[in-house]
C-alpha cells in the first residue's frame, strides 16, 4: 500500500546526490552521467519503501522525458547549426570581422550586449550561444582574454535575453503557470534583471580595462585572420543562414525546423562560396566541421583547428545522456512524493511575504540542483504557491518572476545540468571557469531577497487592477 516518504526518507534521496556529486564529480572527477544513475538506484529503493511500483517509476521517468524532447530536439538541430555553419563560413567571418572591430577593453560588455540581443530576437539562450556565443569565444581566444570571463558574459546575455524574450518556452511557461499575462511578467522581471545586469556590465567594463591592444598577440591574430582569409571566399550571402533564424524569430515560426533549413542553406552557400564538396557539408551535419574537409594533405595550426574543428549531432550526445540520466533521478524522486514532502516542510512555516519569496527561492533550488532543468522546477513550485501569494495579497507576476530568478538564471550553475553541460560542450568552458563572472545569473536572486525584505518593486493585486 502506498504511503507518503517521511521527511528523512525524501531529504536523503538528495543528501546521497550531494554527497555522490561533490565526491565523486567534484574531487575523483568520475562522470557525471553513472553518479546520476546510482542517485537514481537510491532513489528506487525509497520509492519502493513506500509503495511505488518500478511500473509507475518508468511511466514517470518517461512522462518527464516527453517533456524534454523539444529541448532535445533544440540541442541536437544545434549541433547540426555549429557545423554547418562553420562549413559555409557564417561564424568564421562573424570571428574575422570581430578580431578586427572589437577592441580588448570593451569586449565583455559587447559580449554580453550581443548575445542578448539575438537571445531576445530568437528565444533561446541555447541558439543564441551557438551562434553569436560560439563565435565571440573564437575571438576572446585571439585577444587573450580569459575564456572563463568571456563565457561568463556571454552565458549571461544568453539567458537575459531569453529570459525576457516573448519566444521564450520558460518565459511563456512560467506566466502560464501561475496565470498571469505574458508581458505583465515580462514587464514585472525587469525589477530583478535590469539592475543585476547593469551590475554586471559595470563590473565587466572595469575588468575589461585591464586587457588593452598591447595584450594581444598582434603576430598570432594576423596569423589566424590570414589562415581564415585563405580558406573562406568571404561574402554578404554567408550571413542569410543567420538572417533566416532572426525571420524565423521575429514571424515565430518554429525553431527547430528554421534551424534546420538554416543549416541547409549553409550547406548551399559553403558549396557555391568556398568549393567545399557537399558531401563534406551533408557529412558536417552529423560529424562537425574539420579541417580535412578543405585540404587532407594541408596541416593547419592548432589554433585554426580548434576554432573550426566542431559541431555535428554527435558532438550534442554527452547532453542528451545527460539528460535521460538526470530525469530517471528526477522522475523517481517527483513520483515518490520526496518533492512534496520536502517542499510542504518548507512551505507550512510561510508568515510572511518575505518567507513566502525566501521559501519560493529555497524551492526552486533545491528542484533545479535536482534535476538540472528549469521547467519541472517552474511548474511544481508555481502550482504550490499559487494560492499562498494569493493569501499574501501578491500578485501572480511576483510569483512568476521569482520562478525564473531562482531557475532560469541560476540553471547555468548546476554542474550536472543540461544548461551546463551544453555550455560546456559549445564554449568549452566548465562551471567552475564562468560561475563568478555570469554575474547577473545570481545577483537576481540577490535583489529578489532585497526587494522582499523591503517591499519594493513586489506590487498587490489591488495595485496591479489600477
Amino acid at each position: 500500500m502506498k504511503r507518503k516518504p517521511t521527511f528523512i526518507e525524501s531529504i536523503s534521496c538528495f543528501i546521497v546526490l550531494a554527497a555522490l556529486i561533490g565526491i565523486g564529480f567534484g574531487i575523483y572527477e568520475i562522470p557525471i552521467q553513472p553518479l546520476l544513475l546510482i542517485t537514481a538506484l537510491y532513489s528506487a529503493v525509497i520509492a519502493l519503501r513506500v509503495g511505488v511500483s518500478w511500473d509507475e517509476m518508468e511511466d514517470n521517468i518517461i512522462k518527464n522525458l516527453k517533456t524534454a524532447m523539444p529541448a532535445i530536439f533544440i540541442i541536437f538541430v544545434v549541433g547540426i547549426i555549429i557545423g554547418t555553419w562553420i562549413y559555409s563560413g557564417t561564424v568564421p567571418m562573424l570571428i574575422y570581422y570581430g578580431l578586427k572591430l572589437i577592441h580588448p577593453s570593451y569586449f565583455l560588455v559587447m559580449a554580453f550586449v550581443i548575445v542578448a540581443i539575438v537571445s531576445v530576437a530568437t528565444g533561446t539562450a541555447w541558439g543564441s550561444t551557438a551562434t553569436a556565443g560560439v563565435a565571440l569565444m573564437g575571438i576572446a581566444t585571439e585577444l587573450n582574454i580569459p575564456l572563463g570571463i568571456a563565457a561568463g558574459a556571454i552565458i549571461s546575455g544568453a539567458i537575459f535575453g531569453d529570459k525576457l524574450s516573448p519566444l521564450s518556452d520558460t518565459t511563456n511557461l512560467a506566466a502560464l503557470v501561475v496565470e498571469t499575462d505574458l508581458y505583465t511578467h515580462i514587464k514585472h522581471m525587469l525589477w530583478t534583471t535590469v539592475p543585476a545586469s547593469i551590475v554586471g556590465l559595470i563590473i565587466w567594463f572595469i575588468v575589461g580595462r585591464r586587457f588593452e591592444s598591447e595584450s594581444v598577440n598582434a603576430s598570432s591574430v594576423n596569423n589566424l585572420l590570414n589562415q581564415i582569409d585563405d580558406i573562406y571566399n568571404f561574402n554578404l550571402f554567408m550571413l542569410l543562414p543567420f538572417i533566416l533564424i532572426l525571420w524565423g524569430a521575429f514571424t515565430r515560426k518554429p525553431i527547430v525546423p528554421v534551424m534546420f533549413l538554416s543549416s541547409l542553406l549553409a550547406i548551399i552557400i559553403g558549396t557555391l562560396s568556398n568549393g567545399f564538396s557537399i558531401v563534406d557539408g551533408v557529412t558536417s551535419m552529423a560529424n562537425g566541421f574539420t579541417t580535412e574537409m578543405i585540404d587532407s594533405k594541408t596541416t593547419y595550426s592548432e589554433s585554426i583547428q580548434s576554432l573550426l574543428n566542431r559541431g555535428g549531432i554527435f558532438s550534442m550526445t554527452t547532453i542528451v545522456v545527460t539528460i535521460f540520466c538526470g530525469y530517471a533521478f528526477a522522475g523517481i524522486v517527483e513520483v515518490a512524493g520526496c518533492l512534496d514532502t520536502i517542499l510542504n516542510s518548507f512551505f507550512k512555516y510561510i508568515k510572511s511575504k518575505t518567507g513566502l519569496i525566501a521559501s519560493t527561492i529555497l524551492g526552486s533550488l533545491i528542484i533545479i540542483f535536482t534535476s538540472g532543468v528549469a521547467s519541472i522546477s517552474i511548474i511544481m513550485v508555481g502550482v504550490l504557491m499559487r494560492d499562498a501569494y494569493k493569501d499574501q495579497n501578491l500578485p501572480p507576476e511576483t510569483l512568476s518572476r521569482t520562478l525564473e530568478d531562482s531557475g532560469t538564471m541560476v540553471l547555468a550553475f548546476v554542474p550536472w545540468g543540461v544548461s551546463a553541460i551544453y555550455y560546456l560542450e559549445v564554449l568549452g568552458v566548465g562551471v567552475n571557469e564562468y560561475a563568478i563572472w555570469a554575474i547577473p545569473c545570481y545577483l537576481c536572486i540577490v535583489f529578489a531577497l532585497i526587494y522582499a525584505i523591503t517591499g519594493i518593486g513586489l506590487g498587490t493585486k489591488e495595485e496591479n487592477a489600477n
